[in-house]
C-alpha cells in the first residue's frame, strides 16, 4: 500500500512542469548519446556535469527570485564583474586568494541587497531595479578593462572551475565544479524546506497574504536578491578556471538562468516551481545545446532556440500548474464519499441574531 502510494506520488510529481523536465533530461541524454555514443562514457559524463555547473548554480539562484514573484537581470553582469576582479585583484600572488574571494562574496550579497531593498522599499519594478544594475556593472567593467582581456589570476585559484579529484575509479576524475554543484543543490533543497522557503514560495503566490500574516515580505524578497548573487558569484569563480578573464565571459547569462529556470517548470510570477527542477532545466538545455551541435546546427541558432523555450515553455507550465491547481480544489477529499455529518442537528440561531 504505501509502496502504491509512493509510485502514485512519483507519477504525479512526474505529471507536473517541475517533475517533467528530469523526463526531458533523460530523453535528451537518450538522444545525444545515439548522436555520439562516446558521449555516454562515464568520464564524459561527468566532465559534462562540471560544464554544466556555473549556469546551474545560476539557475538555482535565479529560481529563489523568480520563485518570490521578481526578477534578477544583473546576474549575467554579476558574473563578469566577478570574473574581471579575481583576474585583477589576485594576479599570481598565491596570499590574494581567501582575501580577494571573501571580497567577491561580500560585493556579490551587497549588489543584491541593493536590487533588494529597491525593489520591496523603493517600490521600483525587478525589472527596472535589475536593468538598471546590469547596465551600471557592464559600464563599469567596460571602463576598467577597456572592453579587452586583463589579469590572469594564479593557477590555484584556477583549478577551483577546471580542476577535480583524480584517481576516482570508473569515471577517472570527479570535477571540483560538480562537487560544488551538488552541495549547493542539497543546501537549497534544505533551504526551501525551511520556513524561509516556504514563505518565499506563499511571497510568489500570494504576497498580500503573507504580508498581512506578520511577515516581513521585503526583507525575504532582498534575501532571495542576495542568494541569486552569492550564486552569481560562485558561477563566477568556477568559470574563471575554463573561461578566463574577459568582459564577455557573463554575458547573456541572466537570460540562459532564467531559461533553465522556465524549463524546469518555475512559473514566472512566482509561487510554483521547485529548486532541483531549476537546475536540471539548466541540463536540459545544455544537453539540448548538445545535440544540436552534434547534428550540425549552427551555434549561432543558439539564441533564437533560447527564445521559442522560453515563449513555449511559460505558457505549457502556467497552464499546466493552473490545471493542476483546478484538478486537486474539485477533487473531495475521499474520492466518492459525500459531506461527513457530524451526527447532530444544528443549533438554529436566535431570533433577531446572525
Amino acid at each position: 500500500m504505501s509502496e502504491g502510494g509512493t509510485l502514485g506520488r512519483l507519477g504525479r510529481a512526474l505529471r507536473t512542469p517541475g517533475g517533467a523536465v528530469f523526463v526531458l533530461v533523460a530523453v535528451l541524454l537518450v538522444c545525444v548519446v545515439v548522436a555520439n555514443p562516446n558521449f555516454g562514457e562515464p568520464g564524459s559524463l561527468i566532465r559534462f556535469i562540471g560544464r554544466t555547473a556555473p549556469i546551474a548554480i545560476a539557475a538555482m539562484g535565479q529560481y529563489f527570485v523568480i520563485v518570490s514573484g521578481e526578477f534578477d537581470l544583473s546576474m549575467g553582469s554579476v558574473v563578469t564583474m566577478q570574473v574581471v576582479l579575481a583576474g585583477n585583484l589576485i594576479g599570481q600572488d598565491e596570499s590574494r586568494v581567501l582575501p580577494v574571494m571573501l571580497l567577491m562574496f561580500i560585493l556579490g550579497a551587497l549588489v543584491g541587497v541593493v536590487n533588494g531593498l529597491a525593489t520591496t522599499l523603493l517600490k521600483v519594478p525587478s525589472f527596472i531595479v535589475t536593468l538598471g544594475t546590469m547596465l551600471a556593472l557592464s559600464g563599469l567593467v567596460l571602463y576598467l578593462t577597456g572592453g579587452a582581456a586583463t589579469g590572469n589570476p594564479v593557477d590555484s585559484f584556477r583549478q577551483i572551475g577546471r580542476g577535480g579529484i583524480e584517481g576516482v575509479p570508473v569515471l577517472e576524475v570527479i570535477p571540483y565544479p560538480a562537487i560544488i554543484l551538488l552541495v549547493l543543490a542539497l543546501a537549497a533543497v534544505w533551504l526551501m524546506r525551511r520556513p524561509f522557503g516556504r514563505t518565499l514560495v506563499a511571497v510568489g503566490d500570494n504576497p498580500q497574504a503573507v504580508h498581512l500574516s506578520g511577515s516581513a515580505t521585503w526583507w525575504l524578497k532582498t534575501r532571495a536578491f542576495v542568494l541569486s548573487s552569492l550564486a552569481a558569484t560562485v558561477a563566477g569563480i568556477i568559470l574563471v578556471g575554463y573561461a578566463g578573464v574577459h568582459p564577455s565571459v557573463g554575458q547573456g547569462y541572466e537570460f540562459t538562468a532564467i531559461t533553465a529556470v522556465v524549463v524546469g517548470g518555475v512559473v514566472l510570477g512566482g509561487g510554483r516551481g521547485w529548486v532541483l527542477s531549476a537546475a536540471a532545466g539548466a541540463f536540459a538545455l545544455e544537453l539540448l545545446f548538445t545535440l544540436l551541435n552534434f547534428v550540425g546546427v549552427a551555434s549561432t541558432w543558439r539564441d533564437t532556440v533560447q527564445g521559442v523555450i522560453i515563449i513555449v515553455a511559460v505558457a505549457i507550465g502556467a497552464r499546466a500548474w493552473q490545471g493542476g491547481r483546478r484538478r486537486r480544489s474539485a477533487e473531495p477529499t475521499t474520492p466518492g464519499a459525500e459531506p461527513r455529518q457530524t451526527g447532530t442537528a444544528p443549533t438554529p440561531p436566535d431570533p433577531g441574531t446572525t
